[in-house]
């Protein structure tokens, strides 16, 4: 199986809205249309948020959007992958890996001084993925909403 990974582009729309959706319906979010709409511009033509698709047989199975943003800690900028999807038919074929290790290369082609991310405590089936690609910091995660 060949595994195409690359930017998201305007043709990608309909099928990133489909992925999208599956997505939000994992974790049991459900967005308004505007939203959906502006993280598509985002994720599509953003100089700091970015958005590239896994492409299977010119069929869009995944997608990785990144954050890029400074940090306290460091001269440059950090990743923060803030959402990665596979289609359920497509895991554990190693596109979820791809998409990791693209963000990786591109990451390092930028000068970016780290990629992170979060996952859900109950994914054990990502965390198992994670575990080999990167290391878990410890980080615990809090949160206010408004």
């Amino acid at each position: 199986m060949s595994i195409n990974i690359s930017p998201l582009a305007s043709k990608n729309l309909t099928e990133w809205k489909l992925l999208w959706q599956q997505y939000l319906d994992f974790y049991q979010v459900n967005l308004a249309d505007d939203i959906i709409q502006s993280t598509w511009q985002k994720v599509s033509e953003s100089e700091n948020v970015k958005g590239f698709g896994a492409f299977v047989d010119n069929r869009m199975v995944g997608f990785v959007h990144i954050v890029i943003h400074p940090n306290t800690w460091n001269l440059t900028e950090c990743c923060y992958l803030e959402d990665l999807f596979v289609l359920a038919e497509y895991r554990n074929q190693g596109i979820g890996k791809e998409l990791i290790e693209y963000i990786y290369r591109y990451a390092q082609e930028k000068g970016y001084n780290r990629v992170y991310w979060v996952t859900d405590k109950n994914n054990h089936r990502a965390q198992q993925l994670y575990n080999k690609l990167a290391n878990d910091s410890g980080i615990i995660q809090y949160r206010k909403n408004f």
